[in-house]
């Protein structure tokens, strides 16, 4: 019964990562990306305001 179950469902090698890695590695890398849009649209948005010079900059 083992070995039909390690037939079907084989080990991924060591160095490769799995598909749910890769997954998450995408979905990381999607939300910086998002929120590093979202703070550059703040900044620029602010710095086009008139007398938005004197409101808080996130770093």
């Amino acid at each position: 019964m083992r070995e039909l179950s390690q037939g079907a469902f084989p080990q991924p090698p060591d160095n490769e990562p799995t598909a749910i890695q890769t997954a998450r590695v995408q979905r990381r890398q999607a939300a910086a990306t998002e929120t590093a849009a979202l703070r550059r649209a703040r900044q620029e948005r602010a710095a086009r305001e008139p007398g938005a010079a004197g409101l808080r900059t996130t770093t």
